[in-house]
């Protein structure tokens, strides 16, 4: 199972109270570290620069009256963008058909990486995974990493997701 950051206990609640998902806390480096946040809106709908301002602030905030970080950090609060990283169950559920990429703790079948297709989660949170030809029964608890696979099938879809974006994305 992927392993809860030591701030996400403090930060979340107030990301979720602003109406934004904690898709992950990531701290990155450890000479000036970057504390990065990845945001995404309970509807789905994009996030856009205003939505990673008003999350910014917020922690900030929050950052600042309790002082977890005793040195200096960036904060980065961020889209988990087309290739995002899969955290939740409910991730895994809701792209459901895309391609991704998945390492896990413990051998299954054995093997700890694969890339494949999400072809379904059943009740008990076991992701059903097809790659190369063969299914792979991946319980979620034994999930350390995973994220969407960048395809040309993704950019397309949301190319036709988002016709303001132009045809100049994709080329032929």
């Amino acid at each position: 199972m992927q392993k809860k950051h030591p701030l996400q206990d403090m930060l979340e609640p107030a990301i979720s109270e602003l109406g934004y998902e904690t898709v992950r806390i990531l701290t990155i480096g450890q000479a000036n570290p970057t504390l990065q946040i990845m945001i995404d809106k309970l509807d789905g709908s994009d996030i856009v620069v205003d939505d990673c301002a008003k999350v910014s602030r917020k922690i900030s905030e929050i950052l600042d009256a309790n002082d977890p970080i005793k040195d200096k950090y960036n904060l980065e609060v961020s889209s988990p963008g087309l290739d995002r990283p899969l955290t939740k169950v409910e991730h895994f559920k809701r792209f459901v058909g895309n391609e991704v990429k998945v390492e896990t703790g413990v051998a299954i079948d054995n093997r700890k990486r694969f890339r494949g297709v999400i072809e379904s989660v059943d009740d008990n949170n076991t992701i059903l995974i097809k790659a190369d030809d063969v299914e792979y029964s991946v319980p979620f608890d034994a999930v350390s990493k995973a994220k969407i696979v960048m395809t040309d099938e993704l950019l397309q879809k949301y190319v036709d997701e988002h016709p303001e974006c132009g045809e100049h994305l994709i080329e032929e």
